[in-house]
């Protein structure tokens, strides 16, 4: 057991995150506080395993607005029996906004908890001009401060020096937790300013570049043609730099399928390991270029500082439908996976604005539609180059990802029009602080992005794993008779159940195939590419399925309304299991869970029975 509790505390976008991963190694243990969905990461100081090291969530004061920082806020004062209460708090206070950071280290002094304080993003206020008394600083607040550069090794030395140097026999958890219900945050300000003027040798000055560019980013006009253009390149890179790497995966599943078909004989596991586990699970795998693209520029968004103005700029627009520019980021998430981004939610102050947030999230793309998207658009889009500079098939993506974009612009201004008898939905301001803009920390971009490839592959190698075994037995199991004159898939548990289906599903023109796919998708998006990949591997000969890969045969076997149609139906469709229990859980309500439900599955039912009909007519 940690001989020393140290706690993390610092508001968002201080470089919090990227100093604990500098001290624990990355190494991280991540899981739940009992009651809540809020993350908990902890890990072991690198340089003294007995020093114990907590990341809290960020928050800008005690005084707090919103789940996540209720939880910072009970574990400092003791009140969570799940988590013993630190015995010292390091502080990480942002250089650049030092009034702010100052406001909140004499809040947390409030506590009585020995403290010590980072100030981070040293090295970026000294380009600005800023310089401070740093052993002034120190003892007017009464703790140590260590100047700290978190994205560099050398930067964070003398922090774990002064760690190292911390009592461990001298802190004591105070007995009675202090009142910090009446701190006067007017008071502290003064306080803030005062020592401001005892440290500060030289004001810092943001440089003519940070000014002009803001100028622009945060235009009413120019900033929107910015963030369009940004999402629109996104989409573009997600097409044309992944597809060389995807055709080099796809060769490679394709190898070793061969050359596993070819060393095993002719049999039940001949076909579990070919037509099941490898179709299955290659056919996902093979979409993992285009989600690590993704991910990508949205970690690089954000770690650069333009997401934060993003919010800001939105915020004004937003408004209109019922939101807040607070909804921005949670939304934004939801391109990548719908679960962290309605867990982001708790960051919302209004109740109601949340639960709209959590109601239209899944209307946002997520990456694991993206393999859904990817493959029916191989199949039907043709790839052409349009205007001489954006790929056909790029642009139908993006299109995608509008749809759902207004959809929830909809569906949210139709909630503000049912609350408007209430009141409205909005009833705080969005008041942030802008972090500067900054290079991109690489070494924690990759860290991130590697968390959430593991994630993926892990996915893939464990559900997707399971139920392409599961879906392989469905659609090989029972054998066709001997006198059989239709596919033997036809005859199996798989094929009895989508037909049992199919009427339901007849109006949209979906065959048993999909409604198979759709079932088994409930459990993981990507699910659906396998189970097709399966289904007609097994439909397949052997031969036929190392001759073609899965987007000729679902050419052949659709027509383009079916195609589009089953588009539509997966921009609206109820997500994943995943995703759903998430909801049950934010919400703390079967009723909301269920309307939730109701309403994404009526949209789709509707907007696909639409588009099939209106592509029919328009093709004949």
């Amino acid at each position: 057991m940690a001989v020393l509790r140290v706690a993390l505390v610092g508001a968002p976008n201080c470089g919090k995150t990227v100093l604990f991963n500098a001290l624990t190694g990355a190494r991280a243990k991540v899981a739940n506080y009992p009651g809540v969905t809020v993350d908990r990461r902890s890990g072991v100081f690198t340089a003294d395993k007995d020093i114990e090291i907590l990341d809290l969530p960020g928050t800008y004061s005690l005084h707090t607005t919103s789940p996540d920082e209720e939880v910072t806020r009970q574990v400092l004062l003791g009140q969570r029996d799940s988590t013993a209460r630190p015995n010292v708090i390091l502080a990480v206070a942002d250089a650049t906004n030092l009034r702010m950071s100052l406001r909140m280290l004499l809040e947390l002094k409030q506590l009585g908890l020995p403290m010590l304080t980072s100030l981070n993003l040293s090295d970026v206020a000294r380009r600005r001009g800023l310089q401070i008394d740093i052993p002034q600083l120190s003892r007017l607040l009464g703790m140590p401060v260590v100047e700290t550069t978190a994205i560099s090794h050398k930067g964070t030395q003398a922090l774990k020096q002064a760690l190292l140097d911390f009592p461990k026999s001298t802190h004591s958890t105070p007995s009675t937790a202090p009142d910090i219900e009446n701190l006067d945050s007017e008071a502290l300000y003064r306080q803030a300013d005062q020592i401001i003027q005892a440290v500060v040798i030289k004001q810092t000055r943001l440089p003519v570049w940070h000014q002009r560019l803001d100028q622009v980013v945060l235009h009413p006009i120019l900033g929107l043609l910015l963030l369009s253009t940004v999402l629109l390149l996104t989409f573009q890179a997600v097409y044309s730099w992944s597809a060389p790497l995807m055709d080099g995966i796809e060769s490679l599943i394709g190898q070793f399928a061969n050359w596993v078909g070819t060393r095993l004989p002719e049999g039940i596991l001949h076909s579990l390991l070919v037509d099941g586990i490898i179709a299955g699970v290659g056919s996902v795998v093979v979409f993992l270029p285009q989600i690590t693209i993704l991910f990508l520029f949205i970690l690089l968004l954000e770690d650069s500082g333009y997401l934060p103005r993003a919010a800001f700029l939105l915020d004004n627009l937003f408004d209109k439908i019922g939101l807040s520019g607070r909804t921005f980021i949670p939304l934004l998430s939801s391109f990548a996976c719908a679960v962290p981004s309605i867990m982001s939610a708790r960051t919302i102050s209004n109740p109601r604005e949340r639960l709209v947030t959590i109601a239209i999230a899944p209307l946002m793309t997520c990456s694991a539609r993206l393999p859904v998207y990817a493959l029916l658009i191989g199949a039907f889009i043709p790839q052409r180059t349009v205007g001489g500079v954006f790929n056909l098939q790029g642009l139908t993506l993006f299109i995608l990802y509008l749809i759902g974009i207004l959809s929830a612009v909809l569906v949210a201004w139709f909630m503000k029009r049912l609350a408007k008898r209430r009141g409205g939905m909005r009833q705080f301001p969005l008041l942030m602080e802008l972090p500067t803009y900054r290079m991109p920390n690489f070494k924690h971009i990759a860290l991130s992005l590697w968390e959430r490839i593991s994630a993926f592959l892990k996915k893939a190698g464990s559900i997707i794993f399971a139920l392409s075994v599961i879906l392989w037995a469905l659609v090989s199991f029972p054998a066709a008779p001997a006198d059989a004159t239709l596919p033997s898939i036809e005859y199996s548990f798989a094929g009895i159940l989508g037909q049992w289906i199919e009427p339901l599903f007849a109006p949209l023109r979906f065959n048993w195939q999909i409604c198979i796919a759709m079932i088994t998708g409930l459990a993981a998006r990507e699910v659906v590419v396998a189970s097709l990949g399966t289904i007609y591997a097994v439909a397949a000969t052997s031969d036929e399925l190392l001759q073609q890969s899965l987007v000729p045969i679902l050419h052949d076997s659709w027509d383009l309304p079916t195609a589009f149609a089953l588009l539509t139906w997966y921009i609206y469709a109820p997500m994943c299991a995943a995703t759903l229990v998430v909801i049950k859980r934010e919400t703390n309500s079967t009723g909301k869970t269920l309307l939730i439900i109701g309403y994404l599955t009526a949209l789709a039912y509707f907007g696909a029975w639409v588009v099939y009909h209106l592509t029919t007519r328009i093709l004949t």
